[in-house]
């Protein structure tokens, strides 16, 4: 594996194992580069009650955010699944509003990723601006 982003795409599946997911038993591992460089990762956790479920995605982001890193680059995002899952709604408009410009690389393995642009998952944003 030879590309910029292959620290965030190990730590993606790394952080599967994390996870806590007892309801669904769907598990999913993130991991962030911010533009300082910086690295951070997420485990989706369940609730008994769905809505309060927290996805890997803005676990990652939350805790880059509470860092004071808020110019995110690239997300990795890895699943117990086979196929190639992307980010739901929630978190493709909570991801745009501190990156207009994210590369998110969907997982499968080590190897086998695809990369895509949130402008191209989410082409008519909510936005105030």
């Amino acid at each position: 594996m030879n590309t910029k982003y292959t620290e965030i795409i190990k730590l993606s599946v790394e952080s599967l194992k994390n996870s806590y997911s007892p309801y669904s038993k769907f598990k999913v591992g993130a991991a962030i580069l911010t533009n300082k460089g910086n690295i951070y990762n997420g485990s989706n956790i369940e609730s008994e009650s769905f809505s309060l479920t927290l996805c890997a995605e803005r676990v990652a982001f939350a805790k880059a955010i509470s860092n004071g890193d808020k110019k995110i680059k690239a997300i990795a995002i890895a699943t117990s699944v086979k196929n190639y899952v992307f980010p739901c709604g929630a978190c493709r408009q909570f991801m745009n509003e501190f990156s207009d410009d994210l590369d998110i690389i969907l997982v499968k393995s080590l190897r086998n990723y695809k990369i895509f642009k949130l402008k191209d998952l989410l082409p008519k944003v909510f936005s105030l601006k």
